[in-house]
């Protein structure tokens, strides 16, 4: 999705999810994998009646995985497109996963990334038909912590932030937090420490990306007025970078007295 400044975000519409809608035995296999490591997605094998489902699914504001041909994706939901700004984003796979197609929404709606990171993660070549060339993302670090929390807990949790994106320390543009951490002497002697800017945002800015959010916490939310910290920053502060949408390279992860979540940004 573009600036959201300027442009109308596609709609997320309450209990709207990921389909993965496959046809064929060899693009179910495809589906169950992907299933897997995608959350808050559900695999659908031969839908019937077919049309009226994807129809549904499309209307109720499920971003769609298809694999099968695009022209049989274009034909059903051809009746459904509303326009860029508000319908979900839409991939088309092949059933072995060797190319990813952003067919409809590719800015507005995010198809666009979402298709680099489904393309990552199947190693596929994706497919790009936008007249704007993709462009080398930028990634932020988002955490949270305990008050006190020993830098140690921090590096932990970082570094397997780090090894499950497989990126380095070179290739995070920032650390990022709520603003109630902003003297949180280890979040602070870390970023000098490495050398990378330490940035800290209200709740109030941290809410608006809570419709990204992997999980939410209302332990979290009744203590510091968000649902989740890590990502909250993380995927704020990207968007902020590049004044495009973000999206969770990396989910939270955390252990006893830390979180750390990563996200990116495609500059326009």
């Amino acid at each position: 999705m573009t600036d959201p400044n300027t442009i109308t975000k596609a709609i997320t519409k309450p209990g709207a999810m990921i389909k993965i809608v496959a046809l064929t035995e060899a693009g179910h296999k495809l589906a169950v994998r992907l299933g897997n490591s995608i959350a808050n997605s559900e695999v659908v094998f031969k839908p019937k009646p077919f049309k009226e489902s994807v129809q549904h699914f499309f209307e109720n504001g499920d971003r769609l995985i298809m694999i099968c041909a695009t022209g049989i994706v274009m034909r059903t939901l051809a009746p459904v497109l509303n326009n860029k700004h508000s319908d979900p984003a839409v991939l088309a796979l092949d059933e072995q996963g060797k190319f990813v197609i952003p067919l409809l929404s590719g800015h507005e709606g995010g198809a666009n990334n979402w298709g680099q990171t489904i393309s990552e993660l199947l190693d596929a070549q994706l497919v790009m038909t936008t007249a704007k060339p993709y462009l080398k993302p930028v990634y932020t670090l988002g955490m949270g912590c305990e008050r006190n929390c020993p830098e140690s807990f921090l590096q932990d949790v970082m570094q397997q932030c780090l090894s499950a994106a497989n990126l380095t320390l070179d290739d995070i543009h920032s650390i990022n937090s709520i603003d109630i951490k902003a003297d949180e002497v280890a979040l602070m002697e870390m970023g000098q420490n490495l050398n990378i800017p330490f940035d800290t945002f209200s709740k109030d800015l941290l809410a608006e990306m809570e419709d990204k959010l992997s999980t939410r916490s209302q332990y979290v939310f009744n203590t510091v007025g968000v649902y989740g910290v890590a990502e909250s920053a993380a995927l704020f502060a990207a968007q902020k970078l590049t004044g495009q949408d973000s999206e969770l390279m990396v989910n939270k992860i955390k252990n006893t007295k830390a979180t750390c979540a990563i996200a990116r940004s495609f500059p326009a």
